[in-house]
C-alpha cells in the first residue's frame, strides 16, 4: 500500500512538472508570437499611408479607367518608368531620390490635380519665347497633349494606360517644373560652362531650391513669383514682345540680342554693393555706382577682340564649339573682385607675352628702343646694366629676360593703377595713349581696363582727404617713384559685358558683339532649343 501510494504521488509529481513545463512553453510562445505583432504593427504604423489616388483621380476626371487603380501596383510603374526617363530627365538623382522618399506616389499630380493648375503650367511653359526662350527646353507641346490625354475620356482605355499615363505626367510635370523654375532664376546656361574667360562667381540652382517645387502649393502663384522683377529685365522684355528693333539692326538681330542679355540678366552675378565700380566691356564705359545710380562714368578702353570687323554678327562662328569659347589672348575677361589698393607712379612688370611678341623684336630693330622707353632688363633676378650688348635675335629673349618699365610720363600703365586680386592680371590704369578714347570702337588694350579719368575715380574711391591729395601731388611730381596707398575701405568692382541695356532715360542701348560672346551664348540656347 505504501507502495503503491508512493506510486501515485510520484505520478502527480511527474504530471504538475511536465504541465508546468508545457505553460511555460506555452507563455514563451504567446511573448514571442506578441513580439511579432507588436513588430508588425510598428512596421506598419512607420510606414505612410498610401494616397487612395483611385478615388481622387475618378473624383476629377470622371473616366472609369481610374477607379480601381492600386497605389502599390502605380509605384512599381513610376520607380520603372523613371529609370527608363533618366536620360531625359536634367535632374535625374534629384527627381529620383524625391519620389523613393515619397513611397513612388504621384505627388504633383495629386496636388495639383485640378484641370486648370495643370494647363496653367503648360500655358506658361508654351509661353516661355516671352523671356528669349524656346518652349521646347521644357516640353510644352508635350505637357499640354499630356494633360489633353488625361482628361479625356476617350484616351484612355485600360488600367496599364492609366497608370502609364499618370507616371508620364508626375515625371514630365516634375521635371519641366524644376527646369523653369531653374530658367527664370538663375538662367538656362552656367556661364563658366561656356565662357572661357568668365571668372565672375555665379550661383547656380541646388538641391535646396530644385525641391521647393514639390511644396508649392499654388502654380500659378509660384509661377507670377519667379518672374524676375529687375527693371532692365523688364525694359527688355517689354521690348522683345513689343516687336522693337534696333538701328541697322533687322528684326531677328535685335530679337536674337534681347534674347542672349535677357538670359545674362538671369544670371546670379548682380552686385548686390551699395558702392561699386562697373564696367560694360562692351560699352566701353565705367561707371561708379552709389544706392543703385552712377555717380562717376568715364570711356576706358578695353582688351582687343576676335569680332573687330563683326562680319560674323550673330551667326555660328565654330561648327565645333564644344564646352567652352576660344576668346582672343587679348580680351578683357568677365570678373568680380575687390579694389584693395593704388599705386600712383606705377612700374610696370611687363608679360611675358608682350616681352615676346613686342619688346624684343623692337629692340632687336633699334638698340636705343629700351633706353628710350625708361624699360630695364634683368636675368635671374639681376638688373643687366647694359642691354645693348644682347643678340635679340639669339633663342628665346621672351622668356629668358624680365623687363620693367620705370614711373614716368612714357610708362604705359599712366601715372596710376588700380589693383585688385584676379588670375588674369588685369587693373584698371591711366595711360598715356589718350588718343584712344577718341574713338567709338575701343577694344585697343592687351587685357587691362584704360581710364578716361583715373584721378576721377581714385577721387570716388579714397574721397577727399590726405590720401587723395598725396595721391595729386604723386601723379604731378617731375620726379616719380611709385607709391603703393590701400583703400580706407575696399570697394568691389564688376567687368561685365552686355550688348543691350535701358539707360537711365528708360532708352533701350545697343552695342555691337566685339568680343562674340553673343555668338557663343546664342548658339548654346539654339541647341539647348534643339534646333
Amino acid at each position: 500500500m505504501a507502495a503503491k501510494i508512493f506510486f501515485n504521488n510520484t505520478h502527480k509529481l511527474t504530471l504538475r512538472i511536465t504541465m508546468n513545463q508545457r505553460n511555460l512553453n506555452f507563455k514563451r510562445l504567446s511573448t514571442v508570437c506578441l513580439v511579432l505583432l507588436l513588430a508588425t504593427l510598428g512596421l506598419q504604423s512607420c510606414k505612410k499611408n498610401r494616397s487612395d489616388i483611385s478615388k481622387a483621380l475618378y473624383g476629377e476626371t470622371k473616366n472609369k479607367v481610374f477607379k480601381d487603380l492600386q497605389p502599390d501596383t502605380f509605384a512599381v510603374i513610376l520607380k520603372k518608368t523613371l529609370e527608363q526617363k533618366r536620360a531625359s530627365l536634367n535632374n535625374p538623382k534629384l527627381i529620383t531620390a524625391f519620389y523613393e522618399q515619397n513611397d513612388f506616389e504621384p505627388v504633383l499630380v495629386l496636388k495639383h490635380l485640378p484641370k486648370e493648375q495643370l494647363k496653367t503650367l503648360a500655358d506658361y511653359l508654351s509661353k516661355a519665347n516671352e523671356h528669349g526662350l524656346s518652349p521646347t527646353m521644357f516640353k510644352a507641346d508635350e505637357l499640354t497633349a499630356l494633360v489633353g490625354k488625361f482628361y479625356d475620356k476617350k484616351a484612355i482605355k485600360s488600367k496599364e494606360e492609366a497608370y502609364q499615363a499618370l507616371a508620364d505626367l508626375e515625371i514630365m510635370t516634375a521635371n519641366s517644373l524644376i527646369n523653369y523654375s531653374n530658367a527664370l532664376q538663375y538662367g538656362v546656361i552656367s556661364p563658366r560652362k561656356i565662357y572661357a574667360r568668365y571668372y565672375t562667381e555665379t550661383k547656380r540652382p541646388d538641391s535646396t531650391s530644385m525641391k521647393h517645387v514639390f511644396a508649392v502649393a499654388d502654380l500659378k502663384n509660384f509661377l507670377d513669383s519667379i518672374q524676375p522683377k529687375d527693371p532692365q529685365y523688364q525694359a527688355l522684355q517689354k521690348a522683345l514682345l513689343g516687336g522693337v528693333k534696333g538701328a541697322k539692326m533687322t528684326a531677328e538681330e535685335t530679337q536674337r540680342v534681347l534674347a542672349v542679355n535677357l538670359e545674362r540678366l538671369r544670371w546670379k552675378n548682380k552686385p548686390t554693393e551699395d558702392k561699386y565700380v562697373l564696367v560694360n566691356i562692351a560699352d566701353y564705359r565705367l561707371d561708379v555706382m552709389e544706392n543703385g545710380k552712377s555717380t562717376l562714368n568715364m570711356k576706358v578702353v578695353v582688351g582687343e577682340g576676335r569680332n573687330t570687323d563683326f562680319t560674323n554678327n550673330l551667326v555660328e562662328y565654330d561648327e565645333s564649339l564644344s564646352l567652352k569659347d576660344r576668346p582672343f589672348t587679348r580680351e578683357t575677361p568677365q570678373l568680380n573682385s575687390m579694389i584693395h589698393s593704388v599705386q600712383v607712379n606705377p612700374v610696370w612688370n611687363i608679360p611675358q607675352s608682350i616681352a615676346t611678341n613686342e619688346i624684343t623684336k623692337k629692340a632687336a630693330e633699334d638698340p636705343y628702343y629700351l633706353a628710350n622707353n625708361n624699360i630695364d632688363v634683368y636675368k635671374d633676378g639681376k638688373k643687366i646694366e647694359d642691354p645693348e650688348t644682347i643678340d635679340w635675335t639669339a633663342g628665346d629673349p621672351g622668356k629668358t629676360y624680365a623687363f620693367k618699365q620705370r614711373p614716368g610720363d612714357d610708362n604705359a600703365l599712366g601715372k596710376i593703377k588700380f589693383l585688385f586680386k584676379n588670375a588674369s592680371s588685369v587693373y584698371l590704369h591711366d595711360t598715356p595713349a589718350q588718343a584712344g578714347f577718341a574713338k567709338a570702337e575701343r577694344a585697343l588694350s592687351h587685357g587691362c581696363v584704360r581710364l578716361e579719368k583715373p584721378l576721377d575715380l581714385a577721387r570716388a574711391l579714397f574721397g577727399e582727404g590726405p590720401k587723395f591729395e598725396l595721391i595729386k601731388k604723386n601723379m604731378a611730381s617731375d620726379n616719380p617713384e611709385a607709391t603703393d596707398l590701400a583703400l580706407p575701405k575696399k570697394v568691389p568692382v564688376y567687368l561685365t559685358y552686355f550688348t543691350a541695356w535701358a539707360d537711365e532715360a528708360g532708352n533701350l542701348q545697343f552695342r555691337r558683339d566685339v568680343y562674340g560672346l553673343d555668338i557663343v551664348l546664342y548658339t548654346y540656347l539654339q541647341r539647348l532649343s534643339g534646333k
